[in-house]
């Protein structure tokens, strides 16, 4: 079932040309920075895997793949891979010879027929996913705060790159990350359900800028 709500009097700023190559600027500079601030080699994730191989993700348990037939292997079935995690199955860092503190990235194409579509969700899947070789004793919450940290620098720094190359966008990503653990949200919104938390701490933290509009 598509939820898809187009603002009224809605009307884009680029043409499709100019969206065509704002989506490669986007996706280039991202990408690069995340691979360098990361130490991460991009590698390509598989579109199709045998359904027998146990690889594919079925997510909910309830979604089908999208499958098909390939000819000159005796019609031998495959299907199209759902999600992006399936990469650690297929190229897990080891096969590389990494060292602690480096990794690899894909960015991933799949199909999820029964995706139900809004805003922000198509049953076209164009995702990133990403590892990287850790020692045990980097197995602790310090480390996966300060890798988000990381992350997010990287996203503020790509939203400040396009601000500058198009007029319209504005920057609105707050200066710092915040951390919430969920007992501690069930505690300060004690009526509401989990996804109405997470709304209510991102409108406190300011990170709602153009939902309250």
């Amino acid at each position: 079932m598509s939820d898809i709500v187009i603002p009224k009097n809605y009307k884009s700023q680029l043409n499709l040309y100019e969206t065509q190559v704002a989506i490669k600027t986007v996706k280039d500079f991202f990408q690069g920075l995340l691979a360098e601030r990361l130490h991460l080699l991009r590698v390509s994730a598989p579109l199709f895997v045998d359904p027998t191989s146990g690889l594919n993700d079925n997510l909910n348990g309830v979604e089908r793949p999208v499958n098909f037939h390939i000819a000159a292997q005796g019609d031998r079935e495959a299907e199209i891979v759902q999600y992006s995690g399936q990469m650690e199955a297929f190229m897990p860092c080891r096969k590389y010879g990494f060292q602690p503190g480096e990794g690899l990235y894909t960015d991933m194409s799949a199909i999820r027929q029964d995706e139900e579509t809004d805003n922000i969700h198509s049953i076209y899947v164009d995702q990133w996913d990403w590892e990287k070789i850790i020692t045990k004793e980097e197995r602790n919450l310090e480390t996966l705060k300060e890798t988000v940290r990381t992350v997010y620098k990287v996203l503020r720094k790509t939203e400040k790159y396009m601000s500058i190359h198009y007029d319209y966008i504005e920057e609105i990503l707050p200066h710092d990350i915040f951390f919430v653990t969920t007992s501690e949200l069930a505690e300060m919104f004690p009526d509401y359900s989990p996804k109405e938390r997470e709304y209510y701490i991102a409108k406190q933290k300011r990170c709602l800028h153009h939902a309250d509009r």
